[in-house]
C-alpha cells in the first residue's frame, strides 16, 4: 500500500521536504502543502512521487544556494507532479540514469538548462512549462517523451538532443530562444512531431554532427535563421512540415548533408500543432473503459443497444487519437435517444453510458441525475424554466436523463404550455452546453416522435436513437435466474421451463415490464414461499430456505 508523507506548517506534518524524503521508504508519496520553500533535494537509488497536494502551481522550490540544483537525482525511478522550480546555474532538474517523470510542473533556470537528463536516463514530460534559463531542456544520452510541453524565453537553445539520444518529442511549443529552437548533435536520433516552433534567433531546428532525426508536421516560423538546417554528414527525413517566415532557404541542406526531404501536399485542412494540437484532448482512463464494457456486455439480451454503445465509444476514443495526431475533430453530440418498453435496462445503460464518457475524459464526472415531468415543469408562466435550468445545471458534467420525456409535448395534457417551455428551455441547454452534458431522453417508441416533433431543432440535437427491444421469454427466465441467484435462491425442478411458458403466455402490450415483470415475479414467488414454509409445522432446512419451487410459481400466478 501506498504511504503518503505530508509536508507542511501543520501539527503533524514533516516541515521540509528533505524530512520527509528522509523518512520514506521508496514507494511513497510526498505530498506538499502550498507555499514557497527553500530546498535542495540530492537523491539516489530512490523510487518516489514528490507531488503539490493543491492545485499545480501551488507549490515553489527554490535552491539553498544558487548553484544548487533544487532536485538532482541518481538512478532513481522519481516522479514530480505540480510544482513550480526554479533553479539557479544548476539545472532546476537533472537527473542521471533511471527514471524521470515530470508532469504539470513549471521549471525556471538562471544560467542553466531548466531540466537536464543523462546517463541513459528516460525522461518522460507531460504538460512542462520551461519559462527561462540559459537552455530549456538538455537530453544526453538519454531517451524518453516530451509531450505537450511549452519551452519559452530561452536565453540560448530551447532544447538540447546529443550524444546519441534518442527521444520522442511531440505537440510541443519552442518560442522566444536566443539561439537554436532545437539543437541535435553528437549522432542524436530523436523523433520530433507536430512541434511548433518560432521566434528564434537562429535556425529553428539545427542538426549537426552526424545526427539523424525524424522531423514530422512541425511548424517552423518567424526564424531569423534556416527553418531547419542540416550540418555535412548527417541524414534524417523531413516530412510533412511547414516552414514559413524563415532565413532563405526554408530548409538549408550543406554539401555532404543526405536527409531525405518530403514536401507536404496542399492540404485542405491546416493540422494544428504544438501544444494548440492537443487543445480539448482528455486523459482517458482505457482499464476502467473496458471494465465497464464488460459489465455492459453482462448484461442479459439487448444485443443491438450494446454494438451501438461500443460503435460511440469507438468514435470517441478515435477522435482522440485524430485530436493527438492534430487532425481535425468534428464537434460530436453526447445526446442519445432511448425507445421503448419499460424495464428493458434504459436506466442502467445510461448509468454506464455515463461513466463511460467519465473514463474517456468526455465529461469531468459521471453523475446521474434522473428526472421526470414533475422535476421540469413548473405551476405557472417563467416557473418552468426557471426549474428545467436548475435541474440541467445540477447535472452538468454528467448524465441528465428524462425518462418518459414525451410527457412534455403539447399532446400530454392539463399543464401542455408548460411543458413545451420545458422542451423550448432544453433545447438551448444543450446547444449552449453540448461538451459538458450528456443528455439521454426515454421513452415508448411511438410517443417519442412526438416528443421530437415538439420543437423544430430537438431532434438535431441527438447523436443517434438506441431502441431497446423487449426481453426474450428465455432472456426473462435468465433474468430470474441472476436475481434469484444474487439473493441466495435457486430454482427447484422443472421451474425454468415452466418460467418460459409463462413468460411465453403473457400478451406483450405496450405496457408490458419486462426484467420488472420478471423481479415483480420473483417477489411473488418469495412471497408465496414463505406462505409454504410457514405450513410446514417444522423448522425449514437451508435448503428449504433456498429453494423456489413449481408449487410457488403456480401461487404467484394464480
Amino acid at each position: 500500500m501506498t504511504r503518503t508523507f505530508t509536508v507542511s506548517q501543520q501539527p503533524g506534518a514533516y516541515p521540509t521536504v528533505r524530512d520527509a524524503v528522509e523518512v520514506a521508504p521508496d514507494g511513497s508519496v510526498i505530498s506538499i502543502a502550498a507555499g514557497e520553500y527553500r530546498e535542495t533535494l540530492r537523491l539516489a537509488g530512490r523510487r518516489l512521487k514528490i507531488m503539490a497536494a493543491g492545485d499545480p502551481g501551488s507549490v515553489t522550490i527554490d535552491p539553498v544556494e544558487r548553484h544548487e540544483s533544487v532536485i538532482s537525482a541518481r538512478d532513481c525511478d522519481l516522479s514530480l507532479y505540480g510544482l513550480v522550480l526554479r533553479g539557479g546555474d544548476s539545472a532546476a532538474v537533472s537527473a542521471d540514469g533511471g527514471r524521470i517523470a515530470i508532469e504539470k510542473c513549471q521549471v525556471s533556470a538562471g544560467y542553466a538548462a531548466g531540466v537536464s537528463v543523462t546517463g541513459g536516463a528516460v525522461l518522460q514530460a507531460t504538460d512542462l512549462k520551461v519559462t527561462g534559463g540559459q537552455y530549456g531542456l538538455v537530453i544526453e544520452d538519454a531517451g524518453g517523451t516530451v509531450d505537450k510541453c511549452e519551452i519559452s524565453n530561452i536565453a540560448d537553445d530551447g532544447l538540447i538532443v546529443r550524444l546519441g539520444a534518442d527521444p520522442t518529442i511531440r505537440n510541443c511549443t519552442i518560442s522566444g530562444c536566443g539561439f537554436r529552437g532545437i539543437y541535435v548533435y553528437q549522432g542524436a536520433r530523436p523523433t520530433v512531431e507536430r512541434c511548433d516552433i518560432s521566434h528564434t534567433s537562429d535556425a529553428g531546428i539545427s542538426v549537426a554532427l552526424q545526427s539523424t532525426p525524424t522531423i514530422t508536421a512541425c511548424w517552423i516560423h518567424e526564424t531569423r535563421g534556416a527553418g531547419i538546417a542540416f550540418a555535412r554528414g548527417t541524414g534524417g527525413l523531413v516530412e510533412d512540415c511547414r516552414v514559413e517566415g524563415t532565413a532563405q532557404p526554408g530548409i538549408h541542406i550543406e554539401d555532404g548533408a543526405t536527409p531525405t526531404v518530403r514536401e507536404p501536399a496542399e492540404p485542405t485542412h491546416q493540422p494544428k500543432v504544438g501544444v494548440a494540437a492537443v487543445e480539448g484532448s482528455s486523459q482517458q482512463d482505457t482499464e476502467k473503459v473496458e471494465k465497464l464494457l464488460a459489465e455492459l456486455d453482462s448484461m442479459i439480451g439487448l444485443e443491438t443497444v450494446k454494438r451501438e454503445v461500443r460503435a460511440l465509444i469507438d468514435e470517441i476514443q478515435v477522435n482522440e487519437w485524430r485530436r493527438q495526431a492534430g487532425l481535425a475533430v468534428g464537434a460530436v453530440s453526447h445526446h442519445l435517444i432511448f425507445t421503448g418498453a419499460p424495464g428493458t435496462g434504459k436506466t442502467t445503460v445510461a448509468r454506464i453510458y455515463g461513466q463511460l464518457l467519465k473514463a474517456l475524459g468526455v465529461l469531468p464526472n459521471g453523475k446521474f441525475k434522473e428526472v421526470a415531468r414533475r422535476d421540469l415543469v413548473g405551476q405557472y408562466i417563467g416557473h418552468t424554466a426557471e426549474k428545467t435550468t436548475s435541474v440541467f445545471e445540477e447535472a452538468l458534467g454528467g448524465v441528465l436523463f428524462i425518462d418518459e420525456a414525451y410527457t412534455l409535448s403539447r399532446s400530454s395534457g392539463g399543464s401542455a404550455d408548460f411543458g413545451q417551455e420545458a422542451i423550448d428551455t432544453l433545447v438551448k441547454l444543450m446547444e449552449d452546453h453540448r461538451d459538458s452534458i450528456a443528455v439521454i431522453v426515454a421513452g415508448y417508441t411511438e410517443e417519442m416522435q412526438t416528443f421530437l416533433d415538439a420543437n423544430s431543432g430537438l431532434a438535431s440535437r441527438f447523436a443517434k436513437t438506441l431502441e431497446f427491444e423487449n426481453y426474450t421469454p428465455e432472456e426473462l427466465v435468465l433474468i430470474v435466474n441472476r436475481i434469484a441467484h444474487n439473493d441466495d435462491y435457486l430454482l427447484g425442478d422443472g421451474l425454468q421451463d415452466a418460467l418460459w411458458e409463462w413468460f411465453a403466455s403473457i400478451d406483450r402490450t405496450q405496457n408490458f415490464g419486462n426484467a420488472r415483470e420478471a423481479r415483480k415475479l420473483l417477489e411473488n414467488m418469495r412471497k408465496a414461499q414463505s406462505g409454504r414454509l410457514r405450513a410446514l409445522g417444522r423448522m425449514p432446512s437451508r435448503d428449504d430456505l433456498r429453494t423456489l419451487t413449481l408449487d410457488d410459481l403456480l401461487a404467484a400466478t394464480r
